[in-house]
């Protein structure tokens, strides 16, 4: 038997929405391994938190001033130590900004073996295996972790969120000690970009644009706001300095599933397909019929994007 412990991510007392997929693949892991899954969270005031993590595992709490700002530093051995403490064999997080800068220094301090971006698991017992992609997802890897204690993070677009208990979870107090001083970096500021539309990540419909638009997203832009959708764009153009680079979609960007993903004058090169081929439904509009992207949509238009898109809010807005 072997337990699993994965890492949550909250910001501001809020969990992420990212936890409940990194949760999902937990369970999977521990039904191979017949283990038991806890979930470890860290920050200051985060009773809110650990309250609503128990309706899916057993929760470790570690909440301390020390911890108020996320350092990689600071949060790395108090995971580690809560590996320990439970004997957990894996440990898990999303693969997202957080778990990419946190779970490779647990691994560090675990000396484990680390598997990043995980789409699913194989094998069980002590043959589990992960499954992980390469080369811009045109390969898919099986990778063997052979360490005693194993490391990995899951791209949370391929796991189901985790279904919640009968019956809630503990809240285990965990043990603080962060020689503040002591630490190498610190917080300086945390400058938020605040909008009304949802996170790029966590959105159930998104509204990209790329090298087609010419820099112009206002109609982009205007139909995302219709739909209630989030902005997203290529690498293409936020290299370009069109848009910032937290709207970028793709394999050096974020990857996102949205229920519907409305990608205008985006050629599909294969980096921007690995971050949002797991979109339910794909609508794609470009002015050239040989566009990779058009080659997996759901629904290809071959047009002018922005007559199509200011044609399309207009259908959405009568249909109110």
């Amino acid at each position: 038997m072997s337990n699993v412990l994965i890492v949550a991510e909250q910001q501001g007392g809020m969990l992420r929405k990212a936890t409940l997929h990194a949760l999902g693949a937990g369970y999977q892991l521990a039904e191979r391994l017949s283990g038991k899954i806890h979930v470890i969270a860290l920050g200051k005031g985060i009773g809110t938190v650990a309250h609503e993590l128990r309706a899916y595992a057993d929760v470790v709490a570690a909440d301390a001033p020390v911890l108020e700002h996320y350092l990689a530093e600071a949060y790395a051995p108090i995971v580690a130590e809560a590996a320990r403490a439970l004997d957990a064999d894996y440990v898990g997080a999303a693969s997202n900004a957080f778990g990419k800068d946190l779970l490779p220094r647990v691994a560090a301090r675990l000396k484990a073996a680390m598997a990043s971006d995980v789409l699913a698991f194989g094998g069980d017992g002590a043959g589990i295996t992960f499954h992980r992609p390469m080369w811009a997802d045109n390969v898919l890897a099986e990778v063997e972790l052979r360490t005693p204690v194993k490391v990995f993070t899951i791209r949370p677009t391929e796991f189901s969120p985790a279904p919640k208990r009968p019956v809630a979870g503990d809240v285990i107090p965990a043990r603080v000690e962060v020689d503040a001083p002591a630490l190498k970096t610190r917080f300086v500021a945390f400058r938020e970009v605040k909008s009304a539309r949802p996170a790029l990540t966590e959105a159930r419909v998104v509204v990209a644009g790329g090298r087609g638009t010419r820099g112009n997203f206002r109609e982009v832009e205007a139909l995302a706001d219709e739909l209630g959708a989030a902005v997203g764009a290529s690498r293409a153009a936020v290299d370009a300095g069109w848009v910032p680079n937290d709207w970028q979609v793709g394999q050096t960007g974020k990857v996102v599933a949205p229920e519907l993903y409305i990608a205008a004058g985006i050629s599909g090169a294969i980096q921007h397909l690995a971050g949002m081929k797991g979109s339910k439904v794909i609508v794609a509009i470009n002015k050239d019929p040989e566009a990779p992207i058009l080659q997996i949509a759901d629904y290809g238009l071959v047009a002018d994007l922005f007559e199509a898109l200011s044609e399309l809010r207009a259908k959405v807005k009568a249909s109110r």
